[in-house]
């Protein structure tokens, strides 16, 4: 169902359970007392992020923005201690810091007792859904968040009246409707914003599981895709990049954000095989297969 046929069902009120649980709006934004729902991980996720609140860099433009929230355990209500959360995003050009020491708007911190968390940024802005194309994601900052014994959380979150955000299909899906945010004035140009999240019960697949699933896939288009284990997820690069981060849904079965998912096939001669769907947010399916050529073995 695309979000203005869902939005226009719902009237803008109490919304019934279903995927996203029992959701009421607070003349902001949306609440439930759910698990926040899962985005797609994109090809600029970067590990080990500095420990930090502000995440801009000096001299840095456009307007300053107060990320806070609160992180809770699956019950919605338990405050989630020690949880590591990294926070990444593009900067008022459009671009992502891929390659620099000074990791240019991409921090992490983990909370405290409370749950609570505060990083200073800057709104980002929208761009380009692909080089080249007049399709323009919607401004978004981008979060992953782990710890013990919560499934770990790829997410996003979107700004109220952004234009783009009906045209792409990550932040239109109707499992974003609680993600999309409203800020506040704090002072002159300077706002805040607030983001409290739900962890989800954690499925984890055994560690001789995971390590008879990571590793280097040869795919049927030739393509080179690699799966490494993180925390509960296992993340996916394709030719190189971070492409998604997937959750265990059992059965040597895992899901990403979207429609993304992965399926493993194990042969008792110790073959793995797997299958890919993977959609990108220019609406592009790939449906591929591929072969383990080469095995992680880990210490």
């Amino acid at each position: 169902m695309q979000r203005r046929a869902f939005l226009k069902n719902s009237g803008l009120s109490v919304l019934s359970v279903g995927v996203l649980g029992n959701i009421r709006w607070t003349g902001n934004n949306f609440v439930g007392d759910n698990q926040t729902t899962t985005d797609i991980l994109g090809p600029y996720y970067r590990p080990n992020a500095p420990m930090r609140t502000n995440i801009n860099p000096k001299g840095y433009a456009g307007e300053l923005l107060h990320l806070r929230g609160a992180v809770f355990e699956n019950d919605g209500k338990k405050p989630f201690r020690n949880c590591l959360i990294e926070v990444w995003q593009c900067d008022h050009n459009q671009a992502y810091d891929n390659s620099s020491n000074e990791y240019r708007y991409r921090g992490a911190q983990k909370t405290g007792p409370d749950g609570k968390y505060h990083f200073i940024t800057a709104r980002p802005v929208p761009y380009p859904a692909a080089p080249g194309s007049d399709i323009l994601r919607p401004a978004h900052i981008h979060m992953r968040l782990s710890g013990e014994n919560q499934q770990d959380l790829i997410t996003q979150f979107y700004f109220k009246g952004d234009p783009n955000i009906e045209h792409d299909p990550c932040s239109s899906s109707p499992g974003a409707i609680n993600r999309i945010l409203t800020t506040s004035n704090k002072a002159l140009n300077e706002k805040t914003i607030s983001f409290d999240v739900v962890m989800g019960r954690e499925l984890r697949p055994s560690d001789a599981l995971f390590e008879k699933l990571t590793g280097l896939y040869i795919m049927n288009d030739r393509s080179i895709i690699e799966f490494d284990r993180d925390g509960d997820l296992l993340f996916m690069k394709w030719n190189g990049q971070f492409r998604e981060a997937f959750s265990y849904k059992g059965d040597n079965q895992f899901a990403g954000g979207m429609e993304n998912k992965v399926a493993f096939q194990l042969s008792p001669a110790g073959e793995t095989k797997v299958r890919v769907h993977f959609v990108t947010v220019l609406r592009k399916e790939s449906n591929l297969e591929g072969v383990r050529s080469f095995k992680y073995k880990r210490a």
